[in-house]
């Protein structure tokens, strides 16, 4: 099963090479970086409709692109600053607010389950695949994400091609896309199946400005599932994004927690051994 996995991945990363050109183009932060380069049209040309703006709220910005790439969907994008130290391995914290069953509940109530389920420990490959013109891959994939179900609307899941990679300016993207439909025998087979919904882009993007901030930018084109219409679902996606952004806030603001978070990551760091196909044994 895992070769299977693994080659699942490494032949998608073509898919995730032309996935993160277009967040090159699709995020503000990354207009900047020398070591990305697309062919996408400008993000200044998209056609963003501006949603809320707000500079003394966390999120100070969201704007989105209806139907973006006739998926049926809008695409969303949130901006924020947040006026506080960016932390070692800033990229890898904020993922554990998505990816941290523990974390993410303490924003997003609806949680049910988040994991990985697939992971590839052996990134080089992944760097390889992509021939490092993106920055130094962290972490890669596959993860099963599930929400609760209530009187209303049942529960939904995900099976997510996911990874973070560190920028060599600093910056960090989180980044996931949906698999499709043939490779439906990779969910859990302990469980029963839910109804499907699809993140057909995500991305979360960070960067420093200045010592004591940095911006982060969360794009997000979720097909929910169903037949819940967008005007319903995405006043419900932007509340709950808010959330994430507000309990980020709070942790990057406690100094107390993050020492210790870099502390910890520090001593792990330090433990580990990496051996990677450019590092053998």
């Amino acid at each position: 099963m895992y070769c299977t996995v693994l080659y699942c991945i490494l032949s998608s990363l073509t898919i995730v090479t032309h996935y993160l050109h277009s967040l090159s183009s699709l995020t503000h932060q990354l207009s900047t970086i020398n070591c990305i380069k697309t062919n996408f049209t400008d993000a200044s040309n998209l056609k963003w409709k501006r949603i809320e703006a707000n500079r003394r709220k966390t999120v100070h910005q969201i704007d989105k692109i209806d139907n973006f790439q006739n998926l049926g969907c809008p695409i969303v994008r949130f901006r924020s600053t947040l006026n506080t130290q960016y932390p070692p391995g800033a990229g890898r914290k904020f993922a554990e607010f998505i990816m941290d069953l523990d974390q993410r509940s303490k924003w997003d109530p609806q949680i049910e389950d988040v994991s990985q389920i697939y992971p590839i420990y052996d990134v080089d490959a992944a760097n390889i695949a992509m021939d490092f013109k993106y920055g130094d891959c962290k972490l890669l994939g596959i993860g099963y994400c599930q929400t609760k179900s209530n009187p209303l609307v049942d529960g939904r899941e995900q099976l997510i091609l996911c990874g973070i990679q560190e920028l060599p300016n600093k910056g960090w993207i989180i980044w996931g896309t949906e698999l499709e439909e043939w490779h439906n025998h990779l969910f859990p087979q302990d469980r029963e199946r839910h109804t499907r919904a699809k993140s057909h882009l995500f991305s979360t993007t960070l960067m420093p400005n200045g010592s004591d901030s940095f911006d982060i930018e969360y794009i997000l084109q979720l097909e929910v599932g169903g037949n819940l219409p967008n005007f319903l679902t995405t006043p419900v996606l932007c509340e709950t994004v808010k959330s994430m952004f507000n309990h980020a806030k709070k942790t990057f603001s406690d100094d107390e927690t993050m020492a210790a978070w870099v502390d910890a990551q520090e001593k792990i760091d330090n433990m580990i051994d990496k051996h990677g196909l450019l590092m053998p044994l």
